[in-house]
This record gives C-alpha cells, sequence and structure tokens, in this order.
C-alpha cells in the first residue's frame, strides 16, 4: 500500500482528535455538572464542582420515576433488539447467499424502508395500533421500532455476508450440517463484527426514542426513560444540577453496553473462518 504523506496524517488526526473533542466535551460538561449544587451551578456552570453531590442522583431518580421508567425502556429496548436482529440476520443470509427470481426485489424493498422517513409514519402507525387495539402496551413501541430498523440491519448484514467464501457451507455440508445448523454454527459466529455495529446501533435509537413513544404510551407504568426525563420541564423541578444527573444516569447504559462490544467492533472478518 502506499504510505501517507506526513502532511495528511496531521491533518487527518488533527480533525479525528478536533471532532473527538467536540464530542467528549458537552458529555464531561454534563457530568461534571451534575454533582454541583443548584447554587453552585448558578456562580459558575464551567467550573470544576467544589464537592460532590451524589443526592443530585437520588433527587434525580426519584423525580424522574426511574425506577419504573428504566425497566420499561430496558424491556422494550432489548425485546426490539433480539426480534430485529434475529430476522434481519436469517432474512440477510437469505439474501446473501441464496439465489431466486425474487430477490432483486426483496432486497430492494428493504432498501426502500430505508428511505421511508420514519416519523412520517407516525399517523398512520398510531391509526393501525388503535385498530388493533394495541396503544398503551409494550407492543405499540416494540413492533415499530422493530420494522424501522429491520432494513438498515438486513442492509449491512446483507453486504457483510455476501463476502464469505462459499467454502464455508461446503464443510458445513460435508460435515452434515444443514441450512440452519450452517446459518447458527458458522455464519453467525463470523458475522460478529456486523453484528456489533447493528445492535449499538438498534440499541441506541430504541433506549433514546421519545416521540413515538409519548403517543403511543399514556400509561404512566408503562412510559420509557425519555418520557421520565420530561418530568425535568416542570417549574417546581427546574433544576438543572438534577437534569444533568437524570442525563447522567440514561447514558450510563449505552456507555456499558458499548463497552462490552467494542472488541466484536475490530475483530477481523474471517476471524474463525475456514481458509482454503
Amino acid at each position: 500500500m502506499k504510505k501517507k504523506s506526513p502532511l495528511f496524517q496531521i491533518f487527518a488526526y488533527t480533525f479525528l482528535i478536533l471532532f473527538a473533542i467536540m464530542n467528549i466535551v458537552p458529555i464531561f460538561w454534563m457530568v461534571i455538572n451534575s454533582f454541583k449544587s443548584e447554587q453552585e451551578y448558578a456562580a459558575n456552570p464551567f467550573s470544576m464542582p467544589t464537592g460532590f453531590e451524589f443526592s443530585n442522583y437520588a433527587q434525580a431518580w426519584k423525580i424522574a420515576n426511574m425506577n419504573v421508567y428504566f425497566f420499561n425502556s430496558l424491556l422494550i429496548t432489548f425485546a426490539s433488539l433480539i426480534v430485529t436482529v434475529l430476522l434481519g440476520s436469517m432474512a440477510a443470509y437469505f439474501l446473501a447467499r441464496f439465489s431466486f427470481k425474487l430477490r432483486g426485489l426483496t432486497y430492494s424493498l428493504f432498501l426502500l424502508g430505508m428511505l421511508v422517513p420514519i416519523h412520517a409514519t407516525l399517523i398512520p402507525i398510531f391509526l393501525i395500533m388503535q385498530k388493533l387495539s394495541l396503544i398503551d402496551t409494550y407492543l405499540s413501541l416494540i413492533l415499530p421500532y422493530t420494522a424501522f430498523h429491520l432494513s438498515l440491519t438486513v442492509f449491512i448484514l446483507e453486504g457483510f455476508m455476501r463476502g464469505f467464501p462459499k467454502d464455508l457451507e461446503e464443510s458445513g455440508v460435508m460435515d452434515g450440517a444443514g441450512i440452519f445448523r450452517i446459518f447458527w454454527s458458522i455464519i453467525l459466529p463470523i458475522t460478529r463484527p456486523a453484528m456489533a455495529t447493528v445492535i449499538i446501533l438498534n440499541f441506541i435509537y430504541n433506549w433514546n426514542e421519545y416521540l413515538f413513544a409519548l403517543v403511543l404510551i399514556t400509561s404512566n407504568a408503562l412510559k420509557t426513560l425519555p418520557l421520565g426525563l420530561a418530568n425535568f420541564v416542570g417549574i417546581e423541578t427546574a433544576s438543572y444540577t438534577l437534569q444533568m444527573s437524570a442525563l447522567t444516569i440514561a447514558l450510563i447504559p449505552i456507555i456499558i453496553f458499548y463497552l462490552l462490544l467494542q472488541k466484536q467492533l475490530v475483530t477481523g472478518m474471517t476471524a474463525g473462518a475456514v481458509k482454503g
């Protein structure tokens, strides 16, 4: 490979460092202010805290009713994630490794789903859920979340699986494995880098989604965490330090989830594959 010029490397690293700073500084500022008292924050929002007000997190948890909303977000997020990845990986495998007459049309339909603005479907989905008597249920969010991300999941996984050598299936057939055994035991394990990408993208969207949850969920017992964070909008709870604490709590699962899967993101595509 042709070696990059020093000037290009300096420009690239400078751009990446600046981009990282632009993303890290707001998060760092949010976490720092979550430990301040309200008076200290009002005096100087950009100073370091003189002490750590851990009570902010306890108050934020109580005001936002996070014990209920946190559980609802976890349930809806993981249920949607599992269904999306399961269906998407099977559809991607079928499209990538088999040839049939309607393959092009089927794949085009999945691509078309990526072009439809998600929130443009809010009213039709509300009417459909109303007809099915699913308003104010977990399924009213799980089903749309699954449908929204199925296209992107298939697109990423299909392109990844298409590059696998045919030796993988041939070795499985020689050992007496069927199609589903090949899929579960051979294809899925070496698709982990792409799966990690899909899982992270799905998790972040499902965890942070607000508008559909606002429209389709009305009961306090079923509301998700983003709706709980809206409890800080009122006059009596207009505390910026408590808002920062609540946002930090909501951010922690995303960071943990990413750290658990980051190894898969850098794993080689052919790790564990048959060379031949």
